[in-house]
């Protein structure tokens, strides 16, 4: 198996990116339907994917300082929302941590704060120290008491702050969301300095500890994956029996390369290797075990049209369940059922609340 190349180069063409990022992820991710519209019309006069998506924002932004001088917030709070999305696409365009997608994800960090002051309650950036380097996640919290903490975890391309959708389905319920980037996600990579070689069953089970070390977050935590992230919250829940349920959207019980560059170069960068040997040897370290069971009980959701994963892939998680354990299929779902975000997100919402507040096992 042979290693492909890595070197600093421009992003691929629009339509390669339009195939990999859907309007129904970026809808998904908070990005605002006329903002889509504007990339597509954009793109297709020939801007580049990150400029187009950097000018949306820099508008979006534009029209929160605004909003926030004379003292409009939940306007001004709403259009740094929107900006943040915008700039969490447009730091897509790059799989590598060349400074271009560096600075794109920098100001993205920047936006979501802006935004997370301006909230009822305001969000909070968390930092936490790993091993040699340091994990962050963005904690939100509810108007009132929490009542638990699901902690919400990415994939290979989009992490923390792209689920504050689920933040807000979450803390309409009276749940806390803690939204982490974990080893070769995010700013836990690009500032934490911590790559997907390191335990990572040990780095997710900080952020349980960090949830259960704060009263006023509920007492019970569950862990929400979505794509690999959905890997990644099974076997932490496999080792950590504190934590009481476990949702999987979308995610292969035992990863690996799939041949397509998109993934493989967004794997490349997680683990800082090209070496398709060495990702292929630490995705089979990364996998679900045989002997891997979860206390805590399991929900796996799964799109019938997903592309990438399929559900005897994902099968082996509801294994590793209790009885009781829940498959949801959605029979035209797309990866991580983007294309039904909202019902998929009150469905997962309600389900926690289910088994954090009301104690079903």
């Amino acid at each position: 198996m042979s290693a492909f190349q890595r070197s600093p180069r421009p992003s691929p063409p629009a339509e390669v990116l339009w195939r990999s990022m859907s309007p129904t992820r970026m809808l998904d991710c908070g990005m605002d339907h006329a903002d889509v519209l504007a990339l597509r019309s954009l793109t297709d006069a020939g801007v580049p994917w990150d400029e187009a998506a950097e000018r949306l924002a820099s508008a979006r932004e534009d029209g929160g300082r605004a909003a926030r001088d004379t003292g409009h917030l939940v306007t001004a709070h709403t259009a740094f929302r929107s900006a943040a999305a915008d700039l969490l696409f447009a730091q897509m365009a790059f799989n590598d941590d060349e400074p271009r997608k560096v600075e794109l994800y920098h100001r993205f960090t920047e936006t979501v704060a802006a935004a997370g002051a301006l909230a009822e309650r305001p969000w909070e950036h968390v930092s936490l120290s790993f091993g040699t380097g340091r994990l962050f996640g963005w904690l939100v919290r509810p108007a009132g008491p929490a009542q638990g903490t699901v902690v919400v975890f990415g994939g290979q391309s989009g992490w923390g702050a792209a689920y504050l959708k689920a933040a807000d389905a979450l803390t309409a319920r009276g749940l806390a969301a803690f939204l982490v980037e974990g080893p070769g996600q995010g700013q836990t990579r690009m500032t934490g300095g911590l790559m997907l070689d390191v335990d990572v069953r040990a780095a997710y089970t900080t952020f349980v500890d960090h949830v259960l070390a704060d009263p006023s977050l509920g007492g019970r935590v569950g862990l929400w994956g979505n794509s690999m992230g959905g890997l990644y919250a099974a076997t932490t829940a496999a080792d950590d029996p504190r934590v009481s349920a476990v949702c999987v959207n979308g995610a292969p019980a035992r990863p690996r390369l799939l041949g397509m560059r998109t993934f493989d170069e967004q794997a490349a960068a997680m683990l800082g290797t090209v070496d398709l040997a060495t990702i292929a040897a630490n995705f089979e370290r990364l996998a679900l075990r045989p002997d891997d069971r979860v206390s805590g009980t399991v929900l796996v959701l799964h799109g019938g049209q997903d592309p990438i994963v399929t559900l005897e892939e994902q099968q082996p998680f509801l294994d590793a369940g209790p009885v009781g354990s829940t498959l949801r299929v959605w029979d035209d779902g797309e990866h991580t059922i983007y294309n039904h975000a909202d019902e998929r997100t009150a469905y997962v919402a309600d389900w926690f609340v289910d088994h954090l507040v009301g104690g079903t096992e």
